[in-house]
């Protein structure tokens, strides 16, 4: 049932999305430690091994507008205490195709495992593969239902410089087997915002993931 969420978000990325038509799709976690809510444009996606039932009552009975329902606090905190888990952001969630060639930055790889950036990375994600460079670094992963995910940080020393945008971009000709390339920003961070954007990463929705405790 894994291979429900995959799909899904392989429809994403290539812009087909579920039907805007204010309901919520339940499907099983794609492993133990992926859990959480997409949501769409008029539609929620919430990926968790509860009861279905229960999850659409709660999204039935949560105050409010129901389309905003999914992400707002009274049903992920109904959520979170039914799990024993907890929500670290609301993220925009954002793809892109890889691109060929080398880098625009001169990247070298991380093999430490021990490096905290290595370290702090395998929480949540899969295959982890991390760069650096004097302005940043760069990290990989496999994270839910087995998407490439990217993470960037700059130094700050290099911030509003472009940097950002760069090692953003650097990510998708680093992207391993030619898959499409998720990142999700914190939409407080404006400038993490704008630099995904501006490397070429496209909005599909909003991503609450919840983390084990």
């Amino acid at each position: 049932m894994s291979d429900a969420l995959s799909a899904l978000l392989a429809d994403a990325a290539r812009g087909l999305f579920p039907p805007t038509d204010g309901s919520a799709t339940v499907l099983p976690q794609p492993n133990s430690r992926d859990a959480g809510v997409i949501s769409f444009t008029a539609h929620a996606v919430i990926f968790t091994d509860e009861d279905p039932e229960w999850v659409l009552t709660r999204l039935r009975n949560a105050p409010g507008d129901p389309l905003s329902a999914p992400l707002c606090p009274p049903f992920l905190t109904a959520l979170t205490a039914r799990t024993g888990r907890m929500v670290n952001n609301i993220d925009l969630l954002t793809v892109a195709e890889p691109l060929p060639g080398e880098p625009p930055l001169p990247l070298t790889p991380i093999e430490d495992p021990d490096h905290p950036r290595v370290a702090r990375a395998r929480k949540f994600r899969d295959e982890v593969r991390v760069w650096a460079c004097e302005a940043g670094v760069v990290v990989l992963g496999r994270g839910v239902a087995g998407r490439w995910e990217a993470a960037i940080e700059v130094d700050p020393a290099a911030r509003g410089k472009g940097t950002g945008r760069a090692l953003a971009v650097s990510a998708r000709h680093l992207v391993p087997q030619g898959g499409v390339l998720w990142a999700q920003q914190a939409p407080g961070n404006a400038a993490s915002v704008r630099a995904f954007q501006a490397a070429g990463y496209r909005p599909v929705g909003a991503e609450a993931l919840l983390v084990a405790s």
